[in-house]
């Protein structure tokens, strides 16, 4: 982000977060993490005068100052072994899991200083369908997550976290490790045997299309311009409509 690389390192040992100049490599800060091992990337939300890095772990879900490192806020509530990475818009940090412990949790930054855990900083919070493997998408005015590693989707408000639809199986999918994505007003879901769902954002649920490639795929589609890449363990795939390219 801008000028700095920055890296989380929890692990069963010395845990950090550490910021890197992204052309010489020099360390800008380090802030030392009492955590065990967590999966999620860090996020950058940027929010008031300085932009802050969030990262989800077992401890606490943390906030920190982008340009010193400083500890601004910590909140409590989420699971072991942490893999889903949050998700953010309007002042506001989305976060899940569910390894051993179902919870979500939408934190509002304006209130949030310190140890936040049980205050009104948190505006929202739920402890049923979480994610586990697969990040939450946050696509316009829905906020959609998947059920631990199953194919169930639910899409709620973000700010009030008010059910729109769901839970919903999603067609012919069933097991998921990759995180949904979104484009062209449509929420993609791709299933671990190579199914994916096509799903209309809106404000109920409105399948669009269920598409199968022979593969195994656990790695999240990336989307660029009018195309989608889609990784899978024998095939790199592009989708593409040929008028388009």
């Amino acid at each position: 982000y801008g000028e700095l690389l920055i890296m989380n390192w929890d692990h069963q040992g010395a845990s950090f977060l550490v910021a890197l100049h992204k052309k010489s490599g020099k360390e800008i800060w380090r802030q030392s993490r009492n955590e065990i091992t967590s999966w999620a990337s860090p996020m950058i939300a940027t929010y008031g005068d300085s932009p802050q890095v969030i990262v989800s772990a077992t401890g606490r879900v943390r906030g920190y100052d982008l340009n010193t490192g400083k500890d601004l806020w910590a909140c409590g509530g989420l699971s072991r072994n942490v893999v889903a990475t949050p998700v953010y818009a309007n002042g506001f940090v989305f976060t899940g899991s569910s390894y051993n412990t179902r919870a979500f949790l939408a934190i509002n930054l304006e209130k949030a200083r310190g140890d936040i855990t049980g205050t009104d900083a948190i505006a929202w919070s739920r402890n049923y369908d979480t994610p586990y493997v697969p990040s939450p998408i946050l696509y316009g005015d829905s906020l959609c997550y998947l059920r631990h590693l199953q194919g169930i989707l639910t899409c709620v408000e973000p700010r009030t976290g008010r059910t729109q639809w769901g839970p919903q199986k999603l067609p012919g999918v069933r097991r998921v490790y990759a995180s949904p994505v979104g484009a062209a007003d449509r929420i993609y879901v791709v299933g671990r045997q190579g199914t994916t769902a096509v799903i209309k954002r809106s404000k109920r649920f409105e399948p669009l299309a269920s598409n199968r490639l022979n593969d195994v795929f656990g790695a999240s589609p990336a989307i660029v311009g009018n195309e989608i890449l889609l990784r899978g363990e024998k095939h790199l795939y592009c989708i593409a409509d040929p008028q388009t390219r």
